[in-house]
């Protein structure tokens, strides 16, 4: 059970939800790197140094301070910061019920799971997360945690309450400029080669199969040094130069085809039906020019199964003379 991040109290109307937050997820460090002087390995230290008497100090003895723009300086102790006068300090104010999709992802930062507090009633916890469930809303709140007052949501996850901190409105920036600015024409056959390939994608998916290769490749190279050999590395890439104009259908042909080729390696032959009929589809709805690219490649496959089956027969030819011969000899004797 991991620990307690904070304890407070869910208040929506005159209703109090006595709870307690734990970090609801982790992030994986990977293999632990320090710092140390490139030339010859010796490890760097950080030090708490303190200018005025020219010594370390150690971290019980460190405080916050603000400088304001005269110079002056204000000194904030641990008591100053605890005693702010918030009215979030130990409170998850419900500010207002919305649809979820109303609240952009990109505003979303940490979540927590919301247990309910020691000896606290179970049925406030449950009236809230069963309304937020059957609304299909989500409450929109403010939370102080240590010494940030946070924008945050409570969601239903399975049958836990999450909440989870979001950035304010103003520390999301503006995406403005940031699409093409030159106006471009997407054709209906690229879109349906586009959605053919989402779909080929798709299948299959499995999110908790991910990992993070970063970590695996850091370690590789750590084991690889440490065993003395040469640490494995990725082929380099040539640069690139000016954007080049590419035919877009084709790319799109191919990468559905390829993905098909992925997904059909383990797949039965209903499925593999199915995809040849989609490539099928697929070719008719290429690009100009699509129909006369198509036209050679057809011609070629004909003439390769032309080839394979005139090599069939003749190897088939003698095997047939060789079994009549020896029919031949059992009846004659």
């Amino acid at each position: 059970m991991p620990q307690v991040t904070w304890k407070g109290v869910i208040t929506f109307g005159l209703v109090s939800v006595p709870v307690q937050l734990y970090a609801a997820t982790e992030e994986h460090s990977g293999p632990a790197l320090h710092q140390v002087h490139a030339k010859d390995g010796s490890r760097i230290r950080l030090k708490r140094f303190c200018e005025v008497e020219e010594k370390e100090v150690p971290y019980s003895e460190i405080a916050k301070a603000y400088e304001s723009p005269d110079g002056r300086q204000v000194v904030l102790d641990d008591e100053d910061l605890a005693e702010l006068p918030l009215p979030s300090k130990k409170v998850v104010d419900v500010l207002a019920f919305v649809p979820a999709e109303s609240i952009d992802p990109l505003m979303f930062s940490k979540a927590y799971y919301v247990a309910t507090a020691d000896k606290a009633p179970a049925k406030p916890y449950v009236l809230l997360r069963d309304a937020l469930r059957e609304s299909g809303q989500i409450a929109v709140t403010k939370v102080t945690m240590r010494t940030r007052e946070s924008l945050a949501v409570l969601r239903v996850h399975e049958d836990t309450l999450v909440l989870q901190t979001c950035l304010w409105p103003d520390e999301v920036r503006s995406a403005q400029g940031m699409a093409p600015d030159e106006k471009v024409t997407v054709r209906p056959q690229e879109l349906k080669m586009a959605r053919s390939l989402m779909d080929t994608l798709s299948e299959d998916f499995d999110l908790s199969a991910l990992h993070d290769e970063y970590q695996l490749a850091l370690q590789e190279v750590i084991d690889a040094k440490l065993a003395g050999v040469e640490a494995p590395h990725l082929e380099e890439q040539a640069e690139g130069g000016e954007a080049e104009v590419i035919d877009l259908m084709a790319v799109l042909r191919s990468s559905v085809k390829a993905a098909k080729g992925e997904h059909g390696r383990g797949a039965k032959g209903g499925r593999a039906a199915a995809g040849s009929e989609a490539d099928a589809e697929a070719t008719g709805a290429g690009a100009s020019g699509g129909d006369g690219a198509a036209k050679p490649a057809r011609k070629a496959a004909a003439g390769r199964s032309g080839t394979a089956a005139k090599k069939t027969a003749k190897a088939t030819t003698p095997a047939k003379k060789a079994t009549a011969k020896k029919s031949a000899a059992r009846k004659a004797s």
